[in-house]
């Protein structure tokens, strides 16, 4: 995990949105699936629009709201064509010169990419990069994607040919929207390790987004998701272009999408996010079942895989805590008492559901025990008689390659502790964890084929050199002078 992470649970790195639509007002559009997307990403955040070739760009740290106002949003004019993101990042600090989209003006015109993934050959492709005299700004391995699809686009005839060609040469999650003068390109790498889908405004009006909450968001209807290796192609007023995968791949999309990431109303490669992790919650009573008066969840993946749980076992659901929806991720504070009084603000339990009784604690995961165990405290203290905590996701032992932030086994509470002395170390009566071999059945979709690798080890890809993931900093004394 990043030193900088503010809280206890992984997070993904971004949200992408892209829109072709001529004739709307597609600053505005992107604006709103930002907003719809913000879960997904809250350090930064940008939007490039397309004016007749021209594009012009504003992004910054902070949230949508924030960063892009009405006043920054007016200055960006109208356009027909348009890409936006948010960010949270895997790699590189949290900075403007990381925000995106990335815009790169080179021979052949201009391009805008948002990314969301991870690159696992980051390091070496920028390594040949800045041999060959590019210069960097940032630190993300999304401006080495950004660079390999405009050198390719140098040598190639077309933006799409650009695109084919970079995804040869890289290898990881990508799930990626790239703008030039003409056209808007949404592209997936070859497992499908992220989401990413296609809606339609009107007639040869389309949009792509990593969930199908931002198409409600602005009243765009659901076309199909990109499939695993696709390329597909938007120009004003004309059908889209498919450019199916080449050689095939299992695929493997992350199932910690349908477990924490996605927003319950989104729905990913044709499964309900809120109905995988009520199926989740059921699993979870099936597996580990326990006496108890009431079921609770913790806000808010946790709810859904609560109620599935109250329904299969029969244990009323209630209401346990109330979330603070004016406070983003629990901020890093330097003591004891501020970092618990961080988790108080954010979370307050509803003394009357919980005094007394005996309680199933729902949550999606533990990553390094910390806020779980607060939170644990918290219902101690609200007069809880018994607390047992139940998982939505297998135990965390391993590091994520493709788009997290869980970039070593070193914090992981799971790695080195057993599920007992888990449960004493978080002052839970029990834990219970999903099954690995439930994960399969998250899925109502057939497509089947999830990246389990931060809970089973084993990687669609080869791991990064040195076993994680390089930041492009390096501090004064570790170069070669």
């Amino acid at each position: 995990m990043r030193e900088d992470s503010p809280d206890d649970g992984p997070h993904e790195e971004c949200g992408v949105f892209g829109v072709c639509a001529p004739g709307e007002d597609v600053v505005h559009d992107a604006f709103l699936a930002l907003f719809a997307l913000q879960h997904r990403g809250q350090e930064s955040c940008g939007i490039a629009v397309n004016d007749d070739g021209v594009i012009r760009l504003h992004k910054d740290v902070g949230l949508v709201g924030d960063v892009l106002t009405a006043e920054v949003r007016a200055g960006l004019g109208t356009g027909g064509m348009a890409v936006g993101h948010c960010r949270y990042g895997t790699s590189g600090r949290a900075e403007a010169a990381n925000a995106q989209p990335l815009l790169i003006n080179h021979l052949k015109g201009a391009l805008a990419v948002a990314h969301n993934g991870n690159l696992v050959n980051a390091r070496a492709l920028r390594e040949d990069l800045e041999r060959g005299g590019a210069i960097f700004h940032g630190t993300s391995d999304s401006e080495v994607l950004a660079y390999i699809i405009t050198q390719e686009r140098l040598r190639t005839h077309s933006i799409e040919d650009a695109v084919a060609a970079a995804m040869r040469r890289v290898e990881g999650a990508i799930s990626s929207v790239i703008m030039s003068a003409r056209k808007l390109i949404a592209v997936r790498d070859r497992f499908g390790f992220r989401p990413l889908c296609i809606g339609r405004l009107g007639e040869n009006q389309w949009v792509f987004a990593s969930e199908t909450c931002a198409l409600d968001a602005i009243g765009a209807h659901f076309v199909r998701d990109v499939a695993p290796g696709e390329i597909v192609v938007a120009q004003p007023g004309q059908d889209l272009v498919s450019i199916p995968a080449g050689e095939g791949a299992p695929r493997r999309a992350c199932v910690f999408e349908l477990i924490y990431f996605a927003r319950p109303d989104s729905v990913i490669d044709g499964t309900s996010v809120h109905g995988a992790r009520l199926r989740a919650g059921a699993l979870l009573a099936i597996d580990h079942p326990v006496a108890a008066d009431v079921v609770i969840g913790v806000p808010d993946s946790g709810i859904d895989a609560a109620l599935g749980f109250a329904r299969q076992s029969g244990i009323p659901y209630g209401i346990g805590f109330i979330k603070n929806k004016y406070i983003g991720r629990t901020f890093i504070e330097p003591g004891q008492r501020q970092r618990d009084q961080a988790v108080r603000i954010k979370l307050n339990p509803v003394a009357e559901t919980v005094r007394g009784k005996r309680v199933v604690l729902v949550d999606d995961s533990i990553v390094r025990g910390t806020t779980i165990t607060r939170i644990v405290g918290l219902l101690r203290d609200a007069g809880a008689a018994a607390v047992h905590v139940r998982l939505s996701a297998p135990p965390f032992r391993y590091p994520c390659f493709y788009g997290t932030d869980i970039d070593s086994s070193d914090g992981l509470i799971a790695y080195h502790h057993t599920i007992e002395e888990i449960a004493g170390i978080i002052g839970a009566d029990s834990v219970g964890y999903l099954a690995i071999g439930d994960l399969p059945k998250l899925d109502a979709s057939g497509h089947g084929g999830f990246c389990d690798a931060c809970f089973s080890g084993d990687y669609p890809t080869p791991a990064p050199p040195a076993g994680g993931k390089f930041s492009f900093e390096v501090r004064l004394g570790e170069d070669d002078g």
